[in-house]
């Protein structure tokens, strides 16, 4: 992707520099957010996660054509009992995984806001709904092209970070395993021919 075309996704994005060129590359596959306001930002404030989407919630009243978004973003992973900068990760697993945030934010477009508000209580009140969530936007990620990178970012999690065994345990219950993602993808193909 030439840099000035991957610019025409920067459109309404803040963006930190260290992540631009991966954050640009995982908006190419979302044509459909060209125009959706998103920031993206560094937080140590995320829970359980290392990247997480959500709406701005002051936007949150009125029509959900003015509504932003958040992406935050760990600013350190630790990576085998080491804290490492997250733009020093491999750039296929950002993109993955700014990638799957993407996807939250698709299913967010289609929602009105007392779905979001739904959405948010249910996220935050049941494993079922983490669940669904998650895979949905796994789901956005895959049909939009991006199982490549979902791959590398699961793998990554999965066989090089050298993570704990419950949070593996954790990410296989919660997130579509790779075989699913494989069998998902081969689909994908098939009714595009």
């Amino acid at each position: 992707m030439a840099k000035e075309s991957s610019e025409l996704f920067a459109n309404r994005k803040t963006i930190p520099d260290n992540l631009r060129e991966v954050t640009l590359k995982a908006l190419s596959f979302y044509p459909a957010l060209k125009d959706v306001k998103i920031h993206f930002k560094y937080s140590s404030n995320i829970r359980t996660h290392f990247m997480q989407a959500q709406p701005r919630y002051t936007t949150m009243i009125g029509s959900r054509k003015r509504r932003s978004y958040i992406i935050k973003i760990k600013p350190e992973f630790c990576l085998k009992g080491r804290e490492i900068p997250a733009y020093e990760l491999p750039p296929d697993v950002l993109v993955g995984w700014i990638g799957h945030e993407l996807g939250h934010i698709m299913d967010y477009l289609r929602k009105n806001n007392l779905e979001l508000l739904i959405f948010g209580i249910g996220y935050y009140t049941s494993k079922s709904f983490i669940i669904t969530a998650e895979r949905a936007a796994d789901t956005y990620a895959l049909n939009h092209g991006l199982g490549d990178y979902i791959l590398a970012a699961k793998d990554f999690i999965l066989n090089v970070a050298d993570m704990s065994e419950k949070y593996i345990r954790r990410m296989n219950r919660l997130y579509l395993p790779p075989e699913e993602i494989m069998i998902m993808m081969d689909d994908i193909l098939a009714e595009a021919d």
